[in-house]
């Protein structure tokens, strides 16, 4: 199926869904970074989910009902600004090329949107999300309601669109999933590249680099998010991004990073000695995560619920934390009392997929929701030991987290990212070669 086609699936499922009236779905703006200097452009992942149209200045809107229709309203042909700025397909190109029903000039939208919500029964669009959206709504719906006594009837309600498509969303198709497994194998080879490349003395930064040129390498001109290169003391702060500091003999370094390819993101976690090799309290608290790691992903299945895995993770850290003399007690007490907190204070895993936290609800009806075949998920349990008095001190400062990207699958599941070395064998045996 091409892109072209699956788009217009999409698009006939949410009209599906919504029944009647009419869906409003804008893309993300032009955002300035300095005086006449943007940041790099990024669509707004519901909106591409629908067209796959990547240009900035657009919006979408579906007709329910009766009558059936997509319109894009886009940024017109203007051969002087392309001079400056690039291609544009403008209405004509957007319809030809992206199975659109009807497309307009960006600048005639108000004007026909106050003619399509007429008689509407309802409006969707992304609620909240834009004030200035919330506004703009907010004076067409005026506008048509001052047009009553002319037979005309302005929309009822108003709901928010994001609540269909996250459902929809959620569950990923062949297409995306076909992307998503090219995203973490990019993703997979500038783990491997970093952990060739590390070396004592060297700063967080540098290996930050070839995390870069290795997914630009391969066509993935963006990481899905930040790049956390945390060596030593840093791995224990969860978000850190400095990523200035020299990396020393004898520490760890966590690296969380992950390309964006076509829209779609990975993400993944390894944590491994910068010189090469685990001294022995470095690898205990390894094999310890990596033991809770591996419950996670065997309770990653059809017909279990969201939170399996962060229950299986979290009873084989807690009894690893006894273990080590970082917590007392029984397992079960140890997880009651939530003592573990201290050391993994961060549930296992989150949605993946245009957005590296994606969507969908994690509870349905107040319980936690079935995994189902197409769902896509992280899987990265952690240990932080910061120092303290009651710790011993050959564990301060080491903080761990691996994280997979796995897909439910019908008879189980599929990780991603399996080929990125996480055995302590296989990264000193990587970091050797």
């Amino acid at each position: 199926m091409t892109d072209y086609a699956i788009h217009k699936k999409r698009r006939a499922a949410l009209l599906k869904r919504m029944g009647s009236g009419i869906a409003i779905v804008p893309t993300a703006p032009e955002v300035t970074r300095t005086a006449d200097a943007h940041y790099d452009y990024r669509h707004d992942s519901n909106f591409y989910y629908l067209t796959g149209f990547r240009e900035p200045g657009a919006v979408l809107v579906l007709e329910a009902g009766k009558k059936k229709q997509s319109i894009l309203f886009c940024r017109d042909k203007d051969p002087e600004r392309e001079v400056w700025d690039g291609f544009r397909y403008g209405p004509e190109g957007a319809k030809e090329q992206f199975g659109f029903d009807e497309t307009y000039s960006i600048a005639q939208l108000d004007e026909k949107l106050a003619e399509l919500i007429c008689d509407q029964p309802v409006v969707y669009y992304p609620m909240g999300a834009n004030m200035a959206w919330d506004r703009r709504i907010l004076k067409l719906r005026s506008a048509v309601q001052a047009k009553v006594r002319s037979g005309i009837r302005a929309p009822d309600e108003l709901k928010d669109v994001r609540t269909l498509l996250h459902e929809m969303r959620l569950i990923k198709d062949m297409h995306e999933i076909a992307i998503m497994r090219r995203a973490a194998a990019i993703s997979v080879t500038a783990h491997q590249r970093a952990m060739r490349y590390t070396r004592p003395d060297q700063y967080e930064y540098e290996v930050e680099a070839e995390l870069l040129h290795e997914f630009c390498r391969k066509g993935a001109r963006h990481p899905a998010y930040t790049s956390i290169v945390a060596g030593g003391a840093n791995a224990c702060t969860l978000h850190y991004v400095g990523n200035d500091a020299q990396l020393n003999d004898g520490d760890l370094l966590l690296i969380d990073a992950g390309c964006e390819l076509d829209g779609y993101a990975a993400d993944i976690t390894r944590t491994f000695p910068v010189n090469g090799k685990f001294s022995a309290a470095q690898k205990a608290v390894y094999e310890i995560v990596l033991a809770a790691q591996a419950a996670a992903i065997a309770a990653a299945k059809p017909g279990k619920s969201w939170n399996a895995p962060h229950d299986a993770a979290l009873r084989v850290l807690a009894q690893g934390f006894i273990d080590l003399k970082l917590c007392r007690g029984s397992v079960d007490k140890v997880i009651e009392k939530e003592d573990y907190k201290r050391f993994y204070m961060h549930r296992t895993g989150h949605w993946l997929g245009m957005d590296v936290h994606d969507v969908g609800d994690y509870k349905v009806d107040g319980k936690w929701r079935k995994l189902e075949p197409g769902m896509v998920l992280t899987i990265e349990p952690g240990c932080y030991i910061r120092p303290a008095h009651n710790v011993p001190k050959k564990l301060w400062n080491i903080g761990i987290r691996i994280e997979d990207d796995v897909l439910v699958t019908a008879k189980g599941n599929e990780v991603l990212s399996k080929a990125a070395p996480k055995a302590v064998a296989e990264i000193e045996d990587l970091m050797k070669r």
